[in-house]
């Protein structure tokens, strides 16, 4: 049984398919916590309170300066324009041209929702924040952006190994805000269905072009491959 062959079209369809329904509903959830926030008034829920009191005492330093890292590096010009950019010029050198537009599209994506949500539901962000940030708290544009790129890298990339990276990035990004107490807990819960959810819906919509980046990928190393019937003895 040949490990490297293509998976059958009927495998394929079904995979974008669960990809576009985990999208959308995650896109659905965002949209209803925010709702819920939104009519609820401007109080807070329980949860949110009791994680952010968690950390309303003097902050660890070393935390602190791990969490102001995580502010500058996950929002910001480096969010808009480096990473999207850095990532998308690597993967376009690395012959994935299709990739690298999903790429800059799906970070587009998810900050276009970010922003639309942040004005429809304007949520007062927590009064003990300790970074300056925009209008608007729902939903947390820094974690929405950190799940976005941790699906584009699970989806190109998919190991074991990338996912976990990805969860973990996306956790320590959500951490990260509610410790400068930037954010509530719900608003990282909204903002990583917001990314992932762009991510989701981008990568099926995408799916045909990067196929094409992936057939020319298996083209160029089965190119380096050199041929065995040529080199075996005669």
């Amino acid at each position: 049984m040949d490990l490297d062959a293509a998976p059958p079209p009927f495998v394929t369809v079904r995979s974008e398919r669960v990809r576009a329904v985990a999208g959308l509903v995650m896109i659905a959830l965002a949209c209803g916590l925010g709702a819920w926030v939104y009519f609820r008034g401007p109080s807070p829920f329980a949860i949110d309170v009791w994680w952010n009191q968690l950390f309303a005492s003097a902050p660890v330093q070393p935390v602190l300066t791990f969490a102001y890292v995580m502010n500058e590096i996950g929002g910001y010009v480096t969010a808009i324009l480096i990473v999207p950019l850095g990532g998308a010029l690597a993967l376009f050198l690395s012959g994935r041209r299709w990739t690298a537009l999903y790429f800059l599209a799906a970070s587009a994506g998810s900050a276009v929702l970010v922003q639309v949500l942040k004005q429809t539901f304007g949520r007062a962000r927590p009064e003990d924040i300790l970074v300056l940030a925009d209008f608007g708290s729902f939903p947390s544009g820094h974690t929405a952006n950190a799940a976005t790129i941790a699906v584009v890298a699970a989806i190109v990339f998919p190991a074991l190994w990338v996912r976990i990276a990805g969860a973990a990035w996306v956790v320590l990004m959500a951490f990260s805000r509610t410790y400068l107490h930037a954010h509530w807990l719900s608003d990282t819960v909204g903002g990583a269905l917001v990314g992932a959810g762009a991510a989701f819906v981008l990568a099926v919509a995408f799916s045909r072009l990067r196929a094409r980046d992936d057939d020319r990928a298996t083209l160029r190393r089965s190119r380096r491959v050199p041929d065995a019937s040529s080199s075996a003895p005669s």
